[in-house]
């Protein structure tokens, strides 16, 4: 049985569970799809791109004593050119625990870095994603995280990796943030973050983004230092977005010593939960070949 079919099969499981237990699961995904022009130095050709689209189911039920539980299994589905059991990919999968206390999850996830990183990558998921220059986009599996309750807004975050073999080392991923993510409870989120041997690399962020009127702008600064080694790279990103009517224009810049990447877009909103979007992307790499992407594309977003 190919994987889409067990996919196929745990939504059908999923959606009858959902009928007779008192706090429904929910099925959710996000169709992302876009017509490109890639240039990666040896000429341009075209392509379908799906870009990281996905599908999932996500639910949380009470326990005793004030607990609840919380599960999510998350994959990633390429609707463009990838096909049979090549299609499915994993993404977030794991069950924890919330309380008083805070919530602690247990499987593969998003280390606590890569997750305060995303509201300043306005790109995330197209080919000027932060990965694209930088180290510390990281899904671990064999993985343990923990984010406190807020204290005056507040938070801290922790991810352990466990070595998972003879003579490897742990990693942990720490973060502490202010604010909202989104922006839509606080008008700035701040945060600092570290990676300690996840993936070969030590990391170091300092994030901020705020709200000013229909603008939106953020600022990365970063450093990395691989692990067996004594040298470093340093960059930052600064990113800008700016709303009218259905509109969200949007330019970001990245950099790596000297490396760099710059990107412009804009999205149009066709509807609560779809969006058309437009965007360019031009990337310099040192004693290499230049590229660009350029692409116009459509992402549904669904929940049930």
């Amino acid at each position: 049985m190919t994987l889409t079919k067990n996919l196929s099969l745990l939504l059908i499981a999923g959606s009858f569970a959902s009928s007779v237990m008192a706090d429904p699961i929910t099925v959710y995904g996000k169709a992302n799809i876009s017509a490109q022009s890639s240039d990666e130095g040896e000429g341009s050709f075209t392509e379908l791109k799906s870009n990281a689209s996905r599908a999932g189911i996500k639910g949380d039920m009470a326990l005793d004593n004030g607990l609840e539980v919380l599960y999510l299994f998350e994959w990633q589905v390429d609707l463009a050119d990838v096909s049979d059991s090549d299609n499915l990919k994993s993404r977030n999968q794991y069950i924890g625990l919330k309380g008083d206390f805070g919530k602690i999850l247990l499987g593969r996830k998003d280390t606590v870095l890569k997750e305060v990183s995303k509201p300043v990558d306005l790109f995330n998921d197209y080919e000027a994603d932060l990965k694209g220059l930088w180290k510390g986009e990281n899904r671990m599996s064999d993985s343990v995280s923990y984010e406190s309750p807020s204290f005056g807004g507040v938070r801290a975050g922790f991810t352990y990796i466990a070595e998972d073999e003879v003579d490897a080392d742990d990693g942990i991923s720490a973060t502490v943030f202010y604010g909202d993510k989104k922006l839509k409870k606080s008008r700035i989120f701040a945060a600092l973050a570290i990676d300690s041997e996840v993936n070969g690399y030590d990391t170091q962020r300092a994030i901020v983004q705020t709200k000013l009127g229909d603008w939106t702008l953020g600022a990365i600064a970063h450093k990395q230092e691989k692990v067996d080694s004594d040298s470093s790279d340093s960059g930052f990103t600064v990113s800008a977005q700016y709303a009218i009517a259905k509109w969200k224009l949007k330019a970001q810049f990245q950099e790596l010593e000297d490396n760099e990447s710059i990107s412009v877009g804009a999205d149009y909103k066709l509807g609560s939960d779809t969006k058309a979007y437009i965007w360019y992307t031009d990337r310099s790499i040192e004693e290499s070949e230049d590229s660009s992407w350029f692409a116009v594309g459509i992402e549904h977003k669904f929940s049930m």
